[in-house]
């Protein structure tokens, strides 16, 4: 059986050998889950509420744990993984309200009346990315489990641990066996797999764009739904009116955050022209000071990149970039890489592609159409943030940019409670939020004749 050697992107020792799930063994969990599900949707909703909570409080005392497990694994600084922890444990603690909320209507109709059920699909696959590899899972899995279904969850391959470790705890907490398996391996093997099994409900998928459309051409070969969080290039739009200082001192913060392999990174800085000089000069020691360093301190700000390879393809992109300023990074064993800015035209390829790493392109713009303009003008439309005291313009701003996640005066882009996803090429559906569950149903009518 092949399997993957996990390295610690910090110092590169190894950390663990996770075996991959062969495609036969994919087809024996997928039997298993369906059996499963069958009983999980028979349970009363406030049984399955009164399961999922349990699953939350073995999260919430398994936190320091996990985020431990992140940094060793992931390079997250300990700060930032104990929030990822915290947050799988806040997503199901909210995901447990559902399912005694899922309620249908009654329509009058004539003849009689019409009544609506929301039926689970069955069996979910949810393929989750090396970036986030708890917070994302749990977006898919906590949801899903509250409308009834099934859960079989592939990890990334260079980020398995978390991910095993909740299937763990899912199992420790009490959650019927199978219901939620955690299937380490190849996407070519068991994701793909995911996507062709006739017994698998639907897929969500988050990861890159080029892959997320080949998932969805599989899943259009047989009618499957699927939930598609994809890649960004979001615009950070800095007004002259905005607090210049606030802008510029969030600024590292809003693209640095784990060391720029975030989705959500505001990789384009579109800054007005007036103040650009001005604003680079405020920015430059804000770069200087972000605390790149060992993710087990406390006071580190980023870690290292996940991997070789990966440090190796941001790299590429900056070969003959034109760089404005850097920041720190250390040196010696470990997949480093110091926060870089730039200064690029619009058309160069560092400003229109998703680079995943800690890099941001300076651009400026003339006016509130231009800015509106450029931060149109990429493929993608995940997040982004709008700088300005104007609240008039702000509103506009936000109307006229094509993303599905935008802040004001912040740079705000996940909340469980609020709806998450992409416009354009950033993705297809909406996760988290109050009506999470609903994509995990069919919506079934039901007419009832008073003759």
């Amino acid at each position: 059986m092949s399997s993957t050697t996990v390295i610690n992107p910090t110092d590169e020792s190894v950390i663990a050998e996770v075996p991959h799930t062969p495609l036969e063994a994919v087809d024996e969990a997928v039997a298993r889950a369906v059996l499963a599900q069958r009983s999980w949707a028979a349970l009363a909703p406030a049984d399955r509420a009164r399961a999922l909570r349990r699953f939350a409080d073995a999260v919430d005392g398994a936190v320091e744990e996990l985020a431990l497990l992140e940094v060793r694994n992931s390079g997250h600084p300990i700060g930032s993984a104990r929030w990822e922890a915290g947050h799988v444990r806040d997503v199901l603690t909210y995901a447990s309200g559902m399912p005694e909320r899922l309620i249908g209507a009654q329509i009058p109709v004539a003849g009689g009346i019409d009544v609506t059920f929301h039926e689970p699909l069955g069996v979910v696959g949810v393929i989750v990315p090396w970036n986030f590899p708890m917070t994302i899972a749990s977006w898919g899995f906590a949801p899903a489990l509250a409308a009834g279904n099934a859960v079989l969850l592939k990890p990334a391959d260079w980020t398995p641990l978390t991910a095993i470790r909740l299937g763990e705890l899912a199992l420790e907490s009490g959650l019927p066996e199978h219901l939620f398996q955690v299937l380490p391996g190849r996407g070519s093997v068991v994701g793909e797999r995911f996507v062709t099994h006739p017994q698998v409900g639907k897929i969500v998928f988050t990861g890159s764009t080029e892959v997320g459309k080949r998932v969805a051409a599989g899943c259009a070969e047989q009618v499957k739904p699927v939930t598609l969080e994809l890649g960004g290039k979001s615009a950070n739009i800095v007004f002259a009116d905005a607090d210049l200082e606030k802008a510029a001192a969030t600024a590292p913060g809003s693209v640095f955050d784990n060391a720029g392999q975030d989705c959500c990174a505001r990789s384009r800085l579109l800054v007005e022209r007036s103040v650009l000089e001005k604003f680079l000069e405020l920015l430059e020691p804000a770069v200087q000071a972000w605390k790149v360093g060992d993710p087990a301190d406390e006071a580190t700000e980023m870690g290292p990149l996940v991997s070789s390879a990966h440090r190796d393809s941001v790299q590429g992109f900056l070969d003959d970039a034109p760089v404005a300023f850097r920041g720190t990074a250390p040196a010696g064993k470990g997949f480093w890489m110091a926060p870089t800015v730039l200064l690029p035209s619009r058309e160069d390829r560092v400003a229109t592609e998703e680079i995943f790493g800690p890099v941001v392109s300076v651009l400026p713009f003339d006016d509130e159409a231009d800015a509106i303009a450029l931060a149109n003008s990429s493929i993608y439309g995940l997040s982004g943030s709008i700088w300005t005291r104007d609240l008039g313009r702000g509103i506009r701003v936000a109307r006229g940019v094509e993303s599905g996640n935008l802040s004001v005066n912040s740079h705000s882009s996940v909340r469980y409670t609020t709806p998450f996803g992409g416009m354009k090429q950033s993705g297809l559906g909406r996760e988290l939020g109050p009506d999470a569950a609903l994509p995990f149903t069919e919506t079934k009518n039901v007419f009832f004749s008073q003759e």
